[in-house]
């Protein structure tokens, strides 16, 4: 018989080694946020502190079986680092491979590329709001009519791995989220629309490939980019043996504690960690017949001058 003083070394041992289980079982994500072009305040960081959304994302952690990496180091993809990653969540803007508004380091094209064999190998990419505004078609003009062009057969490798990308967006609104696939996980209970108060993207070059789970009814919403035909807002998609899911909802800081918001993310980010399952099958050209309508070129507003 072990004397107590063993019997108590071995309860520790088998403490640490159920701690020590716990923690590797838990999902490795990285939020990735750099900003090479207009830096989100939702994702800024002050002082040293998390943001905004990070800290929102710490908080689901705690309920779930995750543990996030916060970083807007862009040298850092590569091969071996993505490979710590069971899932990578992006909130980012611009050209990635430049060092851009933030002064944080760019990607290189091999990590650009790393970024994608690493999701083809069988891991999750999610994407928030302006997920889609970054790396841009042929460095389209940010104001420019060609920003409203189709560009779908050329467009840059990430907005065909991602799904789309972003034209512009109006004011911010309450509007009408059409839900598609109430059956994907997230989406459970939430009936046939919801709506909330956000900044909505206006979004074009979709791949005809995505699993659409949102239309926005555009033609009900003020202003004229939604002047278009109703088109996705929230989808899914396979990439070889990995997954990728965006929402273009994100930017007000109260979206990021807006239940449904979260019940998404919570749904997205399980489904792309591969820790539930839903069928994908391409749907935009059913569910969105008018997808490829793009709103008119609207002149870019004159920069307010400066007070005397």
């Amino acid at each position: 018989m072990f004397p107590r003083t063993s019997s108590l070394f071995f309860s520790a041992i088998l403490s640490a080694t159920t701690v020590f289980a716990a923690e590797a079982s838990k999902r490795k994500i990285l939020f990735f946020t750099k900003s090479s072009g207009f830096e989100h305040e939702v994702i800024s960081w002050k002082k040293g502190q998390p943001s905004i959304a990070e800290k929102q994302l710490l908080t689901m952690a705690e309920e779930n079986h995750w543990a996030f990496t916060f970083s807007k180091d862009g040298s850092k993809f590569s091969k071996e680092y993505l490979g710590e990653f069971d899932a990578v969540m992006f909130y980012t803007t611009g050209d990635l491979c430049s060092e851009g508004t933030d002064g944080n380091p760019p990607m290189t094209p091999a990590g650009k590329e790393a970024l994608f064999d690493y999701i083809r190998s069988g891991k999750g990419f999610v994407g928030t709001h302006s997920a889609s505004d970054t790396f841009h078609t042929d460095n389209e003009s940010q104001k420019g009519p060609e920003r409203y062009v189709n560009h779908y057969e050329k467009a840059d490798p990430y907005v065909r791995f991602l799904g789309a990308e972003f034209i512009k967006h109006g004011a911010q609104q309450v509007a009408k989220n059409v839900v598609v696939d109430p059956k994907f996980p997230g989406f459970e209970g939430l009936g046939t629309d919801f709506a909330f108060q956000e900044e909505w993207y206006s979004l074009k070059d979709f791949s005809k490939d995505i699993h659409v789970l949102t239309v926005m009814d555009a033609p009900t919403m003020t202003g004229k980019e939604y002047e278009r035909p109703p088109f996705p807002n929230t989808w899914a998609r396979l990439e070889g043996k990995g997954r990728v899911w965006y929402t273009s909802m994100g930017h007000r800081e109260d979206v990021w504690t807006n239940p449904i918001f979260r019940k998404l993310l919570k749904g997205g980010l399980d489904w792309a960690c591969g820790d539930v399952s839903a069928e994908v099958p391409p749907n935009l050209e059913s569910v969105a017949p008018g997808w490829a309508t793009n709103p008119g070129y609207i002149e870019p507003k004159p920069p307010a001058k400066a007070a005397k």
